[in-house]
Protein backbone atom coordinates (compact mmCIF):
# COMPACT_ATOMS: atom_id res chain seq x y z
CA UNK A 1 0.00 0.00 0.00
CA UNK A 2 1.37 3.42 -0.93
CA UNK A 3 2.24 5.81 1.87
CA UNK A 4 -0.47 8.34 2.63
CA UNK A 5 0.32 11.93 1.68
CA UNK A 6 1.24 14.15 4.61
CA UNK A 7 2.61 17.62 5.20
CA UNK A 8 6.39 17.96 5.44
CA UNK A 9 7.66 17.61 9.00
CA UNK A 10 7.75 21.00 10.67
CA UNK A 11 5.44 22.59 8.08
CA UNK A 12 1.95 22.69 9.50
CA UNK A 13 -1.59 23.20 8.26
CA UNK A 14 -3.50 25.97 10.03
CA UNK A 15 -6.98 24.55 10.30
CA UNK A 16 -10.31 26.43 10.14
CA UNK A 17 -10.79 26.33 13.90
CA UNK A 18 -7.35 27.94 14.35
CA UNK A 19 -7.52 30.68 11.73
CA UNK A 20 -9.89 33.05 13.60
CA UNK A 21 -7.24 33.54 16.31
CA UNK A 22 -4.53 34.06 13.67
CA UNK A 23 -6.69 36.63 11.88
CA UNK A 24 -7.43 38.40 15.15
CA UNK A 25 -3.73 38.62 15.99
CA UNK A 26 -2.68 39.70 12.50
CA UNK A 27 -5.49 42.26 12.32
CA UNK A 28 -4.58 43.72 15.71
CA UNK A 29 -0.95 44.17 14.64
CA UNK A 30 -1.90 45.61 11.24
CA UNK A 31 -4.19 48.22 12.81
CA UNK A 32 -1.50 49.20 15.31
CA UNK A 33 1.13 49.66 12.61
CA UNK A 34 -1.30 51.66 10.48
CA UNK A 35 -1.91 53.94 13.46
CA UNK A 36 1.83 54.56 13.85
CA UNK A 37 2.30 55.41 10.18
CA UNK A 38 3.92 52.22 8.85
CA UNK A 39 3.28 50.95 5.31
CA UNK A 40 3.12 47.34 4.20
CA UNK A 41 5.57 45.85 1.70
CA UNK A 42 5.36 42.34 0.22
CA UNK A 43 8.51 40.53 -0.94
CA UNK A 44 8.97 37.19 -2.74
CA UNK A 45 9.39 34.02 -0.71
CA UNK A 46 12.37 32.93 -2.85
CA UNK A 47 15.55 35.01 -3.27
CA UNK A 48 19.03 34.43 -4.68
CA UNK A 49 21.12 32.56 -2.11
CA UNK A 50 23.86 35.17 -2.30
CA UNK A 51 21.51 37.72 -0.70
CA UNK A 52 21.45 35.83 2.59
CA UNK A 53 25.13 34.91 2.53
CA UNK A 54 26.04 38.59 2.16
CA UNK A 55 23.59 39.90 4.73
CA UNK A 56 23.22 37.26 7.45
CA UNK A 57 26.84 36.06 7.29
CA UNK A 58 28.26 32.87 5.82
CA UNK A 59 29.45 31.54 9.21
CA UNK A 60 26.08 31.86 10.95
CA UNK A 61 24.03 28.79 11.83
CA UNK A 62 21.26 29.95 9.52
CA UNK A 63 23.44 30.00 6.41
CA UNK A 64 25.62 27.03 7.35
CA UNK A 65 22.90 24.64 8.54
CA UNK A 66 19.33 25.86 8.21
CA UNK A 67 18.57 27.36 4.80
CA UNK A 68 16.43 25.61 2.19
CA UNK A 69 18.63 26.12 -0.86
CA UNK A 70 18.22 24.62 -4.32
CA UNK A 71 19.32 25.12 -7.92
CA UNK A 72 16.64 26.09 -10.41
CA UNK A 73 16.46 25.17 -14.09
CA UNK A 74 18.65 28.11 -15.04
CA UNK A 75 21.39 26.91 -12.71
CA UNK A 76 20.82 29.75 -10.22
CA UNK A 77 21.15 29.01 -6.51
CA UNK A 78 17.90 30.07 -4.83
CA UNK A 79 16.81 29.99 -1.17
CA UNK A 80 13.49 30.05 0.60
CA UNK A 81 13.80 33.16 2.77
CA UNK A 82 14.92 32.32 6.34
CA UNK A 83 14.19 35.88 7.55
CA UNK A 84 12.74 39.10 6.19
CA UNK A 85 15.23 41.92 6.76
CA UNK A 86 17.62 40.99 3.96
CA UNK A 87 14.78 40.67 1.46
CA UNK A 88 13.32 44.02 2.55
CA UNK A 89 16.71 45.74 2.17
CA UNK A 90 17.09 44.19 -1.29
CA UNK A 91 13.65 45.51 -2.24
CA UNK A 92 14.25 49.09 -1.10
CA UNK A 93 17.61 49.14 -2.86
CA UNK A 94 16.24 47.67 -6.08
CA UNK A 95 13.41 50.20 -6.24
CA UNK A 96 15.41 53.14 -4.91
CA UNK A 97 12.87 54.11 -2.27
CA UNK A 98 15.46 55.01 0.39
CA UNK A 99 17.58 57.16 -1.93
CA UNK A 100 18.26 60.77 -1.05
CA UNK A 101 17.70 60.11 2.63
CA UNK A 102 14.00 59.21 2.22
CA UNK A 103 12.61 57.83 5.46
CA UNK A 104 10.78 54.54 4.98
CA UNK A 105 8.77 52.86 7.74
CA UNK A 106 7.78 49.44 6.40
CA UNK A 107 6.25 46.20 7.64
CA UNK A 108 5.64 42.76 6.14
CA UNK A 109 4.03 39.47 7.02
CA UNK A 110 4.51 35.94 5.74
CA UNK A 111 6.20 32.56 6.00
CA UNK A 112 9.92 32.02 6.62
CA UNK A 113 11.82 28.73 6.28
CA UNK A 114 14.61 27.15 8.32
CA UNK A 115 15.60 23.48 8.51
CA UNK A 116 15.56 23.12 12.29
CA UNK A 117 14.51 20.33 14.63
CA UNK A 118 10.75 20.86 14.93
CA UNK A 119 9.41 21.40 18.43
CA UNK A 120 6.62 23.32 20.07
CA UNK A 121 6.91 26.95 18.97
CA UNK A 122 9.77 26.25 16.51
CA UNK A 123 8.93 24.99 13.03
CA UNK A 124 10.57 24.65 9.62
CA UNK A 125 7.94 26.86 8.05
CA UNK A 126 7.07 29.62 10.49
CA UNK A 127 5.34 32.96 10.13
CA UNK A 128 6.61 36.38 11.09
CA UNK A 129 5.50 39.96 11.14
CA UNK A 130 8.54 42.14 10.56
CA UNK A 131 9.15 45.86 10.60
CA UNK A 132 12.02 47.88 9.11
CA UNK A 133 12.82 51.61 9.30
CA UNK A 134 15.41 53.29 7.07
CA UNK A 135 17.21 56.66 7.27
CA UNK A 136 16.53 57.41 10.93
CA UNK A 137 19.60 57.02 13.14
CA UNK A 138 18.54 58.30 16.56
CA UNK A 139 17.44 56.40 19.66
CA UNK A 140 13.94 57.88 19.28
CA UNK A 141 12.99 55.47 16.50
CA UNK A 142 14.52 52.52 18.40
CA UNK A 143 12.30 53.52 21.31
CA UNK A 144 9.23 53.79 19.07
CA UNK A 145 9.62 50.18 17.93
CA UNK A 146 9.76 48.98 21.52
CA UNK A 147 6.89 51.24 22.60
CA UNK A 148 4.71 49.85 19.80
CA UNK A 149 5.33 46.29 20.90
CA UNK A 150 4.61 47.26 24.51
CA UNK A 151 1.28 48.71 23.40
CA UNK A 152 0.58 45.55 21.39
CA UNK A 153 1.16 43.32 24.41
CA UNK A 154 -1.31 45.47 26.34
CA UNK A 155 -3.97 45.21 23.64
CA UNK A 156 -3.50 41.43 23.51
CA UNK A 157 -3.63 41.07 27.30
CA UNK A 158 -0.16 39.47 27.63
CA UNK A 159 1.89 42.39 28.94
CA UNK A 160 2.48 40.75 32.34
CA UNK A 161 3.86 37.62 30.66
CA UNK A 162 6.73 39.22 28.69
CA UNK A 163 10.00 40.87 29.67
CA UNK A 164 12.18 43.25 27.67
CA UNK A 165 15.92 42.56 27.47
CA UNK A 166 18.27 45.21 26.07
CA UNK A 167 21.90 45.46 25.02
CA UNK A 168 24.11 47.55 22.77
CA UNK A 169 26.64 45.99 20.40
CA UNK A 170 28.26 49.31 19.53
CA UNK A 171 29.72 50.14 16.15
CA UNK A 172 31.63 47.62 14.06
CA UNK A 173 34.90 49.14 15.32
CA UNK A 174 34.06 48.88 19.01
CA UNK A 175 32.60 45.43 18.47
CA UNK A 176 35.86 44.41 16.79
CA UNK A 177 37.86 45.51 19.83
CA UNK A 178 35.49 43.61 22.09
CA UNK A 179 35.69 40.51 19.90
CA UNK A 180 39.49 40.47 20.26
CA UNK A 181 39.26 40.70 24.05
CA UNK A 182 36.56 38.01 24.20
CA UNK A 183 38.52 35.61 21.96
CA UNK A 184 41.63 36.10 24.10
CA UNK A 185 39.68 35.33 27.28
CA UNK A 186 37.79 32.33 25.88
CA UNK A 187 40.93 30.88 24.29
CA UNK A 188 42.49 30.78 27.74
CA UNK A 189 39.50 28.66 28.87
CA UNK A 190 39.17 26.63 25.67
CA UNK A 191 39.01 23.22 27.35
CA UNK A 192 36.05 24.30 29.50
CA UNK A 193 33.90 25.32 26.51
CA UNK A 194 31.33 22.99 24.98
CA UNK A 195 32.04 21.69 21.48
CA UNK A 196 29.66 24.11 19.74
CA UNK A 197 31.21 27.11 21.53
CA UNK A 198 34.71 25.92 20.57
CA UNK A 199 33.59 25.95 16.94
CA UNK A 200 31.97 29.37 17.28
CA UNK A 201 35.12 30.75 18.88
CA UNK A 202 36.79 30.43 15.47
CA UNK A 203 33.87 31.57 13.32
CA UNK A 204 31.51 33.84 15.30
CA UNK A 205 32.78 34.32 18.87
CA UNK A 206 30.01 36.68 20.00
CA UNK A 207 27.53 33.83 19.57
CA UNK A 208 29.28 32.01 22.43
CA UNK A 209 27.64 34.57 24.73
CA UNK A 210 24.13 33.17 24.18
CA UNK A 211 25.10 29.53 24.76
CA UNK A 212 22.70 27.40 26.78
CA UNK A 213 25.49 25.10 28.03
CA UNK A 214 25.86 25.43 31.82
CA UNK A 215 29.63 24.86 31.88
CA UNK A 216 30.24 27.49 29.22
CA UNK A 217 27.90 29.89 30.99
CA UNK A 218 30.04 29.49 34.12
CA UNK A 219 33.13 30.45 32.10
CA UNK A 220 31.35 33.54 30.78
CA UNK A 221 30.71 34.96 34.26
CA UNK A 222 34.13 36.63 34.31
CA UNK A 223 34.34 37.29 30.55
CA UNK A 224 34.86 40.84 29.23
CA UNK A 225 31.66 42.88 28.93
CA UNK A 226 30.62 44.65 25.74
CA UNK A 227 29.62 47.72 27.76
CA UNK A 228 33.29 48.32 28.65
CA UNK A 229 34.21 48.55 24.96
CA UNK A 230 31.41 50.80 23.68
CA UNK A 231 32.44 53.93 21.83
CA UNK A 232 31.07 57.27 23.03
CA UNK A 233 28.53 57.50 20.19
CA UNK A 234 27.05 54.07 20.93
CA UNK A 235 27.00 54.73 24.65
CA UNK A 236 25.13 58.03 24.15
CA UNK A 237 22.69 56.30 21.78
CA UNK A 238 22.00 53.56 24.32
CA UNK A 239 21.51 56.06 27.14
CA UNK A 240 19.08 57.98 24.94
CA UNK A 241 17.08 54.82 24.31
CA UNK A 242 16.90 53.94 28.00
CA UNK A 243 15.84 57.49 28.88
CA UNK A 244 12.90 57.30 26.45
CA UNK A 245 11.78 53.92 27.76
CA UNK A 246 12.02 55.26 31.32
CA UNK A 247 9.94 58.29 30.32
CA UNK A 248 7.15 56.05 29.00
CA UNK A 249 7.41 53.66 31.94
CA UNK A 250 8.49 50.53 30.09
CA UNK A 251 10.51 48.19 32.35
CA UNK A 252 13.57 46.45 30.91
CA UNK A 253 16.52 44.30 31.92
CA UNK A 254 20.06 44.88 30.65
CA UNK A 255 21.44 41.64 29.24
CA UNK A 256 25.15 41.92 28.30
CA UNK A 257 25.01 38.45 26.70
CA UNK A 258 22.31 39.44 24.22
CA UNK A 259 23.93 39.46 20.77
CA UNK A 260 21.24 38.10 18.37
CA UNK A 261 22.08 35.44 15.79
CA UNK A 262 22.73 37.62 12.74
CA UNK A 263 25.96 39.38 11.78
CA UNK A 264 24.39 42.63 10.65
CA UNK A 265 23.30 44.04 14.03
CA UNK A 266 24.97 47.10 15.58
CA UNK A 267 24.19 49.34 18.55
CA UNK A 268 20.70 48.54 19.89
CA UNK A 269 19.56 44.91 20.17
CA UNK A 270 16.48 43.80 22.10
CA UNK A 271 14.33 40.78 22.78
CA UNK A 272 10.89 40.32 24.31
CA UNK A 273 11.03 37.01 26.20
CA UNK A 274 8.54 34.93 28.15
CA UNK A 275 8.66 31.96 30.51
CA UNK A 276 5.22 30.75 29.41
CA UNK A 277 6.35 28.76 26.35
CA UNK A 278 9.06 26.49 27.70
CA UNK A 279 12.34 26.52 25.78
CA UNK A 280 11.08 28.87 23.05
CA UNK A 281 11.12 32.02 25.12
CA UNK A 282 11.71 34.77 22.53
CA UNK A 283 8.51 36.13 20.97
CA UNK A 284 9.82 39.33 19.37
CA UNK A 285 13.36 40.51 18.71
CA UNK A 286 15.32 43.00 16.67
CA UNK A 287 17.76 45.85 16.67
CA UNK A 288 19.76 48.31 14.65
CA UNK A 289 21.73 47.44 11.48
CA UNK A 290 23.28 50.71 10.30
CA UNK A 291 25.86 49.03 8.05
CA UNK A 292 23.67 46.48 6.28
CA UNK A 293 22.44 48.58 3.35
CA UNK A 294 25.99 49.64 2.51
CA UNK A 295 27.16 46.04 2.93
CA UNK A 296 24.58 45.03 0.31
CA UNK A 297 25.74 47.60 -2.23
CA UNK A 298 23.78 50.71 -1.24
CA UNK A 299 24.86 54.03 0.19
CA UNK A 300 25.32 54.31 3.99
CA UNK A 301 21.77 54.10 5.36
CA UNK A 302 20.73 53.74 9.00
CA UNK A 303 18.32 50.89 9.63
CA UNK A 304 16.46 49.34 12.54
CA UNK A 305 13.74 46.72 12.81
CA UNK A 306 12.26 43.70 14.54
CA UNK A 307 10.39 40.49 13.82
CA UNK A 308 7.78 38.67 15.90
CA UNK A 309 6.86 35.02 15.62
CA UNK A 310 3.16 34.56 14.94
CA UNK A 311 3.05 30.90 16.02
CA UNK A 312 4.58 31.69 19.39
CA UNK A 313 2.36 34.67 20.07
CA UNK A 314 -0.79 32.78 19.06
CA UNK A 315 0.36 29.99 21.38
CA UNK A 316 0.77 32.56 24.16
CA UNK A 317 -2.77 33.84 23.65
CA UNK A 318 -4.04 30.27 23.93
CA UNK A 319 -1.85 29.44 26.94
CA UNK A 320 -2.89 32.57 28.82
CA UNK A 321 -6.52 32.21 27.67
CA UNK A 322 -6.50 35.68 26.14
CA UNK A 323 -8.86 34.82 23.30
CA UNK A 324 -11.72 37.31 22.80
CA UNK A 325 -15.09 35.65 23.01
CA UNK A 326 -16.28 37.08 19.72
CA UNK A 327 -13.52 35.42 17.66
CA UNK A 328 -14.38 31.96 18.97
CA UNK A 329 -17.83 32.52 17.45
CA UNK A 330 -17.68 32.67 13.66
CA UNK A 331 -21.42 33.09 13.06
CA UNK A 332 -23.75 35.66 14.65
CA UNK A 333 -27.02 34.69 13.02
CA UNK A 334 -28.17 31.52 11.20
CA UNK A 335 -31.14 31.66 8.83
CA UNK A 336 -33.29 28.51 8.51
CA UNK A 337 -35.71 28.38 5.55
CA UNK A 338 -38.28 25.64 4.88
CA UNK A 339 -39.58 25.14 1.34
CA UNK A 340 -38.40 26.52 -1.96
CA UNK A 341 -40.38 29.77 -1.73
CA UNK A 342 -38.97 30.44 1.74
CA UNK A 343 -35.44 29.64 0.53
CA UNK A 344 -35.72 32.20 -2.29
CA UNK A 345 -37.20 34.83 0.02
CA UNK A 346 -34.54 34.02 2.64
CA UNK A 347 -31.71 34.63 0.19
CA UNK A 348 -33.12 38.01 -0.79
CA UNK A 349 -33.79 38.96 2.86
CA UNK A 350 -30.27 37.93 3.89
CA UNK A 351 -28.69 40.11 1.21
CA UNK A 352 -30.79 43.13 2.25
CA UNK A 353 -29.65 42.63 5.86
CA UNK A 354 -26.01 42.34 4.73
CA UNK A 355 -26.38 45.62 2.81
CA UNK A 356 -27.46 47.35 6.01
CA UNK A 357 -25.16 45.47 8.42
CA UNK A 358 -21.96 44.67 6.48
CA UNK A 359 -20.14 43.45 9.60
CA UNK A 360 -22.85 40.99 10.62
CA UNK A 361 -21.83 37.35 10.28
CA UNK A 362 -24.99 35.88 8.79
CA UNK A 363 -25.05 32.30 7.54
CA UNK A 364 -27.91 31.01 5.41
CA UNK A 365 -28.67 27.30 5.64
CA UNK A 366 -27.63 25.35 2.54
CA UNK A 367 -28.77 21.85 1.65
CA UNK A 368 -32.40 22.24 2.81
CA UNK A 369 -33.34 19.76 5.53
CA UNK A 370 -36.02 19.27 8.15
CA UNK A 371 -36.81 21.70 10.94
CA UNK A 372 -34.82 19.53 13.37
CA UNK A 373 -31.75 19.16 11.13
CA UNK A 374 -31.56 22.87 10.30
CA UNK A 375 -31.80 23.84 13.95
CA UNK A 376 -29.07 21.33 14.75
CA UNK A 377 -26.81 23.02 12.19
CA UNK A 378 -27.75 26.44 13.55
CA UNK A 379 -26.76 25.38 17.05
CA UNK A 380 -23.51 23.77 15.86
CA UNK A 381 -22.53 26.96 14.01
CA UNK A 382 -22.25 28.78 17.33
CA UNK A 383 -24.69 31.49 16.26
CA UNK A 384 -26.33 33.65 18.87
CA UNK A 385 -29.69 33.69 17.09
CA UNK A 386 -31.65 31.66 14.56
CA UNK A 387 -33.94 33.22 11.97
CA UNK A 388 -36.91 31.08 10.90
CA UNK A 389 -38.70 31.43 7.58
CA UNK A 390 -41.52 29.06 6.66
CA UNK A 391 -44.99 29.21 5.12
CA UNK A 392 -46.59 31.08 8.06
CA UNK A 393 -43.79 33.67 8.18
CA UNK A 394 -43.95 34.11 4.40
CA UNK A 395 -47.66 34.83 4.55
CA UNK A 396 -47.17 37.53 7.19
CA UNK A 397 -43.82 38.84 5.82
CA UNK A 398 -42.15 38.27 9.17
CA UNK A 399 -39.24 36.13 10.29
CA UNK A 400 -39.05 34.07 13.45
CA UNK A 401 -36.29 35.27 15.76
CA UNK A 402 -35.05 32.70 18.31
CA UNK A 403 -32.19 33.17 20.83
CA UNK A 404 -29.88 30.15 20.87
CA UNK A 405 -27.44 31.01 23.66
CA UNK A 406 -29.44 32.67 26.38
CA UNK A 407 -32.82 33.52 27.81
CA UNK A 408 -35.62 34.88 25.72
CA UNK A 409 -38.70 33.75 23.86
CA UNK A 410 -39.04 33.35 20.13
CA UNK A 411 -40.68 36.39 18.52
CA UNK A 412 -41.71 37.56 15.07
CA UNK A 413 -39.93 40.48 13.40
CA UNK A 414 -41.16 42.26 10.28
CA UNK A 415 -38.82 41.95 7.33
CA UNK A 416 -38.23 45.68 7.05
CA UNK A 417 -37.41 45.92 10.77
CA UNK A 418 -35.05 42.93 10.91
CA UNK A 419 -31.75 44.75 10.31
CA UNK A 420 -32.43 47.31 13.04
CA UNK A 421 -33.43 44.56 15.47
CA UNK A 422 -30.32 42.50 14.69
CA UNK A 423 -28.08 45.53 15.13
CA UNK A 424 -29.37 45.98 18.67
CA UNK A 425 -29.46 42.30 19.64
CA UNK A 426 -26.11 41.21 18.24
CA UNK A 427 -24.33 44.15 19.86
CA UNK A 428 -26.04 43.41 23.16
CA UNK A 429 -25.47 39.68 22.72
Amino acid sequence: MSKSLQAIRGMNDILPEQTPLWRYFEGTVARLLDNYGYKQIRMPIVEFTELFKRSIGEVTDIVEKEMYTFEDRNGDSLTLRPEGTAACVRAVLEHGITGGGQVQKLWYIGPMFRHERPQKGRYRQFHQIGLEVFNLDGPDIDAELIIMTWRLWGELGIRDAVKLELNSLGTSESRGRYREALVEYLSAHHDKLDEDSQRRLKTNPLRVLDTKNADTQAVLVDAPKMADYLDDESRAHFEGLKARLDAVGIPYVLNPKLVRGLDYYSKTVFEWVTDKLGAQGTVCAGGRYDGLVEQMGGKPTPGVGFAMGIERLVLMLETLEQIPEEISRQVDVYLCAFGEAAELAGLALAERVRDQLPNLRLQVNAGAGSFKSQFKKADKSGALYALILGDDEMAQQVVGFKPLRGQGEQQSIAWDALAAHLATCVVQG
